[in-house]
């Protein structure tokens, strides 16, 4: 590789070095285009359309990173809270439950390839604090051990749903890919017989996933039985005083 290629990696140094002294992240990325434009010796103009079509080829990154945005500053305005809130209004209900419904939920969703940020942009400032609201709700408070097994009963649902599902949108990423390779191999399919494959695979493996998640749900919950109702309330307060 030429002298004249190696130094178009310049922007990969520009990037190092300014996150190892800590500058500012927008900062860097800038820097770095900068750098690399000006090494490749690469007009405003073109920078400018270089720049604009790789947003666009990219732009479901670019979604997942507003979404994130959007999220932290409703979670900071206490997104957590209301939701909390709002499930501890509902008699009877479960982080079991809160989990299936949304397992549903993600699923129509998944069908129309529509995402809601997956763990770090729903799951965590949503769907953990409703269901960790029902144990609340209660007059109990969730132990370390379920709250950790909430984290991985929401987090697998999420997996489940959306990787089962999106599949059933026709012109998904993962159809076509499946097409092409059957094609490639002499398979001529159609892209809604792929579909209809998937649909049964799909929907068992969110019955079992809902099923499965209610009831190990079922079985920590337990625990909360053999305690009177808000026990767990007044020893803090006696420790307290």
């Amino acid at each position: 590789m030429e002298f004249t290629e190696l130094i178009r990696l310049v922007g990969i140094v520009v990037v190092i070095v300014g996150f190892a002294f800590k500058l500012e992240p927008i900062l860097i990325i800038l820097l770095g285009i900068a750098a690399t434009a000006l090494a490749a010796w690469m007009n405003p103009v073109t920078l400018l359309a270089t720049i604009g079509s790789s947003f666009v080829a990219n732009r479901v990154m670019a979604t997942f990173i507003l979404i994130l945005l959007v999220t932290g500053t409703m979670e900071r305005n206490g997104l957590r809270e209301s939701a909390a809130k709002l499930i501890g209004r509902f008699k009877g209900a479960s982080p079991g439950a809160v989990i299936a419904g949304y397992g549903i939920m993600r699923s129509i969703f998944g069908i129309f390839n529509v995402s809601f940020g997956g763990v770090a942009g729903f799951v965590r400032p949503v769907v953990m604090p409703m269901a960790l609201g029902t144990v609340k709700a209660g007059g109990n408070e969730p132990e370390e051990k379920h709250v950790e097994e909430i984290k991985g009963m929401a987090s697998g649902m999420e997996n489940v749903a959306w990787f089962f599902f999106q599949v059933l949108f026709i012109t998904g990423a993962g159809n076509l890919l499946v097409q092409s390779t059957l094609a490639g191999l002499g398979y001529e399919v159609e892209l809604i017989e792929l579909v209809k494959v998937a649909i049964p695979v799909a929907i068992f493996a969110l019955v079992w996933g809902i099923v499965y998640y209610y009831r190990k749900d079922a079985k920590l919950m337990k625990a909360y039985a053999a305690k009177p109702a808000g026990s767990d309330r007044s020893e803090r307060t006696s420790g307290r005083g």
